[in-house]
């Protein structure tokens, strides 16, 4: 593994299509044992830098989780869809596939992220002819992928509400906490769901097209009607519920927990003066700004980062990857095992980031990313 110290990831892939147009990247920022994985972000706007920050995220949580392989990531530059260039969906994942079929033969595993479903990956893995069950040197995982980790779907959203229900126990906040809930996709509507479960109350949801704001918003009747991407139906929602679409107003809902769960720097320099909520969690990828975190510790906030909360998906995959899980479990024991041991991970890392940040002055980050490589030495 590259020392924390370098800037630099492992190696930088371009890609531009091969039997077909395509404009992307593959990062490997570290390599562990020869593997590296990590999701595969389509957007129109997305950015090798972008991927690059978002592959040394997935370096430092798999440090954190005390898993040996390395942090990468994918980006295709796309709409989704029909674009511009005519290419269709179906098509640009095929020839994803055909491109980056050298490194997912040769031990970088590439899953799914931001704009990319288990359908898609189903298309570039078949394409690569890639089967994560086979890989040299290790025995054979005893069921095909998908069987293995659709069911895991919500397991960042549960390692998120692990890590807000530890914060909150650890500021001592005793009875239902206020909850704002920035993104409502499958991370946050899995956050909702636990969050509701633990007694807490959900205050205020936004989605692309504003914020839902309630005393306590009926999570089950909301999630019924929101699709696939995270959209709530403004027609079919209860009557006591309110509308706002002005931009970043969950900003203003007095709340005592604000979870971030979908764009990139949502929380940044300008808006995070606005915050009202004293615990800031951060369930998708690079939600803040460095900025943004300074302004909200200086503010007497706190705020868990994405490779302590958002690493229950990544964990996953990155336990069968590695033969971690034990597939010989019934189904149903497998997934409790794996929810089980992404919650010891993500709980023990909030409250040694709490107890560190307690101590001293200053970013907690690498202090507990410089323990955790220690442990895997």
């Amino acid at each position: 593994m590259s020392s924390p110290e370098s800037a630099e990831p492992a190696f930088v892939v371009s890609l531009n299509g091969s039997g077909g147009p395509l404009r992307g990247w593959v990062v490997v920022d570290t390599l562990v044992d020869g593997l590296a994985m990590g999701g595969v972000r389509m957007t129109a706007n997305v950015t090798e830098n972008e991927v690059r920050g978002l592959a040394h995220g997935m370096t430092e949580k798999f440090v954190l989780a005390g898993l040996r392989i390395g942090g990468a990531k994918g980006g295709i530059v796309s709409e989704g869809g029909t674009g511009s260039d005519g290419q269709d969906r179906e098509r640009t994942f095929r020839t994803f596939g055909r491109t980056v079929k050298p490194l997912l033969h040769g031990g970088i595993h590439l899953g799914i992220d931001l704009g990319v479903t288990p359908a898609d990956r189903a298309v570039f893995f078949a394409e690569a002819g890639y089967d994560p069950r086979h890989r040299a040197g290790v025995a054979d995982i005893p069921m095909d992928w998908r069987t293995y980790y659709e069911p895991l779907v919500d397991c960042t959203g549960h390692g998120v509400g692990v890590a807000a229900v530890t914060a909150l126990q650890s500021a001592r906040r005793g009875g239902a906490a206020r909850v704002v809930i920035q993104g409502f996709g499958t991370v946050g509507r899995a956050v909702a769901r636990f969050l509701e479960d633990r007694g807490h109350h959900i205050v205020a949801v936004a989605d692309v097209h504003g914020t839902v704001k309630a005393d306590r918003l009926p999570v089950a009747d909301l999630i019924a009607v929101t699709d696939e991407l995270g959209r709530i139906d403004r027609t079919r929602l209860p009557q006591h519920v309110t509308v706002s679409a002005e931009p970043d107003g969950w900003l203003d809902v007095d709340a005592d927990l604000l979870v971030l769960a979908a764009n990139k720097d949502a929380l940044h320099a300008d808006n995070a003066p606005r915050l009202r909520a004293p615990l800031v969690v951060e369930g998708g990828n690079l939600c803040s700004t460095v900025e943004a975190r300074q302004k909200v510790s200086a503010a007497g906030g706190t705020l868990i980062p994405d490779v302590v909360a958002n690493v229950g998906g990544a964990a996953a995959a990155a336990l069968a990857v590695t033969r971690t899980v034990p597939f010989e479990l019934p189904a149903e024991e497998r997934k409790r095992w794996v929810f089980d041991w992404v919650a010891g991970r993500v709980r023990r890392n909030t409250t040694d980031l709490l107890e560190i940040a307690g101590a001293s002055a200053g970013d907690p980050l690498p202090e507990l990313l410089a323990a955790r490589r220690q442990e895997l030495r």
